[in-house]
């Protein structure tokens, strides 16, 4: 503390203040000291190693999915498995939020983080190496580096199966809905997709496949798209079940049926989907299994263990119900 109130020119007092969050400093002042904090790693507990903090961190971008709630069901299951306590946290991709999030991190004490869908190159990563923190990424935006574990599903698998699938109930125009293509699961289910057709000799026709973002309303928007095409698929995959109960809705207003008129695949095999009219057919990747695997591997290196591997991949199955069907017609 005596460095950093030696390098911001002010007084140690007001460096606690700072840390303790005091109302009676000045902005620029609060800024510079909390910037200085940040650049050295300050942490108040000297050593995490000899007192463990008993808590892990997950950081979602956002937590508007019952996809979150799975994989909160994992880290949390685990975590009380071990005594762990869990902090969930959601930065909504605003840098004024992340910056916010590590200074309540720099505050108190924690043993890990878990992020999910963050780019492992990012400065919050960066940040988080300063703080000597272990960190484990859910489906990771970007490439992972060599430093960093990533847990994810094997979404090209999972994807070539559910378009064969298709193939072998006759569907020859199959329409595909991405999702975000800054993500790594988005473009492996792509690949898969293609692969399938290619492997059937169907070709890939680009006017098939739309983009989305894993929400209910561009699975919507792009199975308009779709049907409304000179001549529309006899079948959708979407590569989120969200997506899936979209295209389930575009279908009904234009009057047709699933899976009579348009077989209908999803991808995650929420909860819900069970209870859909008709039971959406999709594949189901381990998000809960994914959220307890994190947690276990954070815990392992936040003790000083090393583990077997730093990218852990999942297997994903079709699950078969109600909304896939033979072609017609």
């Amino acid at each position: 503390m005596t460095s950093i109130a030696r390098e911001a020119g002010v007084s140690v007092p007001t460096v606690s203040r700072v840390l303790n969050h005091r109302s009676d400093v000045a902005p620029d002042t609060r800024e510079r000291v909390e910037e200085l904090l940040r650049r050295h790693g300050y942490r108040r507990r000297a050593s995490r190693a000899q007192e463990p903090a008993g808590l892990i961190d997950l950081v979602f971008n956002d937590l508007d999915s019952p996809w979150a709630v799975e994989i909160i069901r994992g880290v949390e299951e685990e975590g009380h498995a071990a005594c762990v306590g869990t902090v969930v946290s959601a930065i909504h991709r605003r840098p004024t939020a992340t910056r916010q999030w590590l200074r309540n991190l720099q505050a108190r004490s924690t043993d890990g983080v878990i992020l999910v869908t963050s780019d492992v190159q990012s400065p919050l990563h960066a940040e988080l190496r300063r703080l000597g923190l272990p960190a484990v990424v859910i489906d990771p935006a970007g490439l992972p580096g060599q430093d960093v574990p990533t847990v994810g599903a094997a979404n090209w698998a999972g994807a070539l199966a559910a378009t064969e699938h298709l193939i072998s109930l006759g569907h020859r125009r199959i329409g595909f809905i991405a999702g975000p293509s800054t993500l790594v699961c988005s473009r492996t289910r792509l690949d898969g997709y293609r692969a399938a057709l290619e492997a059937a000799m169907l070709g890939v026709d680009p006017e098939l496949i739309m983009p989305g973002d894993f929400y209910h309303e561009s699975g919507f928007k792009g199975a308009e798209q779709l049907l409304g095409l000179r001549r529309p698929p006899t079948a959708i995959f979407a590569s989120s079940d969200q997506m899936a109960f979209g295209v389930y809705e575009a279908v009904r207003q234009r009057g047709l049926r699933v899976p009579d008129d348009v077989s209908v695949i999803g991808f995650d095999d929420l909860p819900e989907v069970r209870w859909s009219s008709p039971p959406l057919t999709t594949v189901r990747q381990p998000l809960s299994e994914m959220g307890a695997l994190a947690a276990r591997t954070v815990l392992r290196l936040a003790g000083g263990e090393r583990i077997e591997s730093m990218r852990f991949e999942l297997p994903t199955q079709l699950v078969v119900r109600d909304s896939s069907g033979p072609v017609r017609g």
